[in-house]
């Protein structure tokens, strides 16, 4: 089975861990140094921002 291509680019994951406060366990273990909940908040945090994002276009 292949790898499967990520969804969010590296550069907006990096935003939301700087953002939710765990940046420095990416930094010092990489993604799989953080916690279950920091990913599932991360995921919860990007939903958010796509549905903003998505209203902002209708409305326009």
């Amino acid at each position: 089975m292949g790898r499967r291509r990520g969804i969010m680019s590296e550069q907006f994951k990096e935003e939301l861990a700087k953002d939710l406060g765990f940046y420095d366990t990416v930094q010092r273990e990489g993604w799989g140094g953080i916690k279950t909940r920091d990913a599932g908040n991360m995921v919860k945090r990007a939903i958010e921002i796509a549905e903003q994002s998505l209203a902002e276009q209708r409305n326009q």
